[in-house]
């Protein structure tokens, strides 16, 4: 089973080799048909802290780091403007 990737956007790098990243994903309303945006934070390893808060990046499964820690963040797709 390949690892599941996800794009989002740095909120938080206050942690020491860590990343808040915010994932937006969106579906429609079962009912109404509108399209929903749900939003969730995932925790990521940054090695290198070569992130900023607003960049753009790209994040892959991996094993267990810490007790929040599941991804790594895998490159940066656009840094902050």
């Amino acid at each position: 089973m390949p690892k599941k990737e996800r794009q989002g956007v740095v909120v938080s790098t206050k942690m020491d080799k860590t990343v808040v990243v915010k994932v937006a994903t969106y579906d429609p309303h079962p009912k109404y048909k509108k399209i929903m945006e749900t939003t969730t934070n995932y925790k990521a390893h940054d090695e290198q802290n070569q992130c900023e808060e607003g960049d753009v990046v790209r994040i892959i499964e991996s094993k267990p780091s810490s007790r929040d820690k599941r991804w790594t963040v895998l490159s940066i797709v656009e840094k902050k403007k």
